[in-house]
């Protein structure tokens, strides 16, 4: 079980220093309901329930859901073995430690929903690829769906050995603050410009379906040039949130 585990990107922290660092992080304030994805074994969950008001966490594998209900139970707690990235809870923190395997449904997903910030333990060359510019190798659809959609800020690094079974790469704190909320089919269309994003924008946008706008300033752009605000006003008609 531990194996396919760990094929699925599930690796668990076990370091105490980094889970009361990552805690500490999130700023979690008096009346705040904090959300945790994918609880793991409760390290987290251990650490999370004495500093707010409401924790509400998701679970997919049985197993560490009855071992966190087993060993956290508290008044709190609101426990649910679920898919939380099919889901819309309310919440204003989100603090977790994801599978390295859901980091990008993890991005799509906070881009929909409404929250004040997000604190998220997330694969370092995953992180280091939504925050990499237009025009650089790792732009990619998620890079914009990310700056689009939040100011990414970059915190702690968590080196493999505080997790078990350890990874293969280091991960990364990354800290998220929204800053324009996006819709299922505006990044279907981001997603579908970029399968294109060596091609000249005036190509790419006949080829992935969408109209021309006459704002855009030089349809000669390579699709991976274009800026996140430029990519939101394609799919949008409309200019992102300062």
């Amino acid at each position: 079980m531990d194996m396919k585990r760990q094929r699925l990107g599930q690796h668990y922290l076990v370091d105490p220093d980094a889970v009361r660092r990552i805690v500490a992080a999130a700023q979690i304030g008096r009346g705040e309901t904090v959300l945790e994805i994918g609880t793991g074994r409760g390290a987290l969950t251990r650490e999370l329930l004495p500093v707010c008001e409401r924790l509400v966490a998701y679970e997919l594998d049985p197993a560490n859901f009855e071992a966190t209900l087993g060993a956290v139970g508290a008044r709190n707690l609101e426990l649910h073995l679920a898919d939380a990235f099919r889901e819309r809870p309310a919440f204003d923190v989100l603090v977790a430690t994801l599978p390295y395997s859901r980091s990008a449904d993890f991005v799509e997903w906070l881009s929909q929903v409404e929250y004040d910030r997000a604190v998220v333990v997330l694969q370092e060359d995953f992180v280091q690829k939504i925050i990499s510019p237009p025009g650089s190798r790792g732009y990619r659809a998620i890079s914009a769906i990310a700056q689009i959609s939040s100011a990414v800020r970059l915190g702690d690094r968590i080196g493999r050995e505080a997790f078990s079974p350890q990874p293969r790469v280091d991960s990364r704190v990354a800290l998220f603050v929204p800053r324009t909320r996006l819709r299922r089919p505006q990044i279907t269309l981001v997603k579908r410009l970029f399968a294109l994003r060596r091609r000249k924008l005036s190509s790419a946008l006949i080829h992935a379906g969408i109209g021309a706008n006459a704002a855009l300033p030089n349809l000669s752009k390579r699709v991976f040039h274009l800026s996140p605000a430029e990519v939101y006003q394609l799919v949008s008609g409309a200019p992102p949130a300062a």
